[in-house]
């Protein structure tokens, strides 16, 4: 099991009526999350609209998903930033809730060479050195991508201590489980590459699906770890229709429409983001009703 866990949810901001942060809701969700497959929750992420967040609705949702979850399952905080000094503040300040790590993703737009990463991460890790990093590598999203080579540094800071690799290449993943230590914990970004990467030295997922799956996708990695890769495989495949499905539009578009037809009221997106089309809708619930 990885340094977080098996399974981490990428979590949702819910919002209300009026586009303001659902604390109430939020609380509610991550409550369940964790009664139902998660081992960590990953708040204001990506998939929570980090974005369109103000710094003081991102501290307010970590102090709120914590004591909603307790002790229960750890707390990690998107508090990556383009901007070096920031992203030290913000992580500074996080540290201060006593959450349990934070996400730290490749500064965006920017695009710093493999020596800024590296500048980077370090001084992240150095202003907040009792505290957890995971690095977030999604070169979709940023435009750069961590080189082997600046992993491998980086993986030899103490408190860096796991990955978020979101590549989507599993040569990528296979050479850096090659040359990095075994206790630097390497997860799926990608649930529908969650069980290929586990059979290249990865060790769980930070998870759309598990807002929707998440006892499964305990399950399957459970599986996998046991020696039962015929379970684990038939778990995936399973499951594989909902993993594409919640990416037939721009993430968190679908999940949020997803957990809409649960029965969650998780609310709208934030402009410039819009609802997911009828057309997903409707392929999201087949897919949800053939999982039923």
């Amino acid at each position: 099991m990885g340094y977080f866990g098996r399974v981490l949810t990428a979590m949702v901001t819910p919002f209300g009526a009026d586009n303001t942060v659902d604390y109430s809701v939020a609380e509610k969700l991550a409550a369940h999350l964790v009664d139902n497959g998660s081992d960590g929750l990953v708040v204001c992420g990506t998939t929570g609209e980090s974005p369109t967040l103000s710094w003081d609705e991102e501290f307010q949702l970590f102090q709120c998903v914590k004591a909603a979850v307790g002790d229960r399952a750890k707390v990690i905080a998107g508090t990556g930033s383009n901007s070096t000094t920031e992203a030290i503040e913000a992580t500074r300040k996080a540290a201060a809730l006593n959450l349990d790590g934070t996400l730290q993703v490749v500064p965006y737009y920017n695009k710093p060479t493999q020596a800024g990463l590296l500048q980077h991460f370090r001084a992240i890790a150095d202003a907040c050195d009792d505290f957890p990093v995971m690095l977030y590598n999604i070169p979709g999203r940023t435009g750069q991508s961590f080189s082997i080579d600046t992993l491998v540094q980086l993986s030899e800071i103490d408190n860096i201590v796991a990955i978020k690799e979101a590549s989507g290449n599993l040569d990528f993943a296979s050479h850096l489980r090659s040359v990095t230590p075994s206790a630097f914990a390497i997860y799926s970004g990608d649930d529908s590459l969650t069980l290929p990467l586990l059979a290249v030295g990865g060790c769980g997922v930070v998870s759309v699906a598990s807002h929707l799956v998440g006892n499964q996708l305990q399950q399957m990695i459970r599986a996998f770890e046991s020696g039962d890769v015929q379970a684990a495989t038939a778990s995936h495949l399973k499951l594989f229709p909902l993993f594409k499905a919640l990416f037939l539009e721009t993430n968190p578009i679908p999940v949020k429409a997803a957990l809409a037809l649960k029965g969650w009221q998780v609310g709208s997106l934030r402009s410039p983001l819009l609802p997911a089309s009828d057309a997903v809708k409707s392929e999201l619930q087949a897919v949800l009703n053939s999982l039923a």
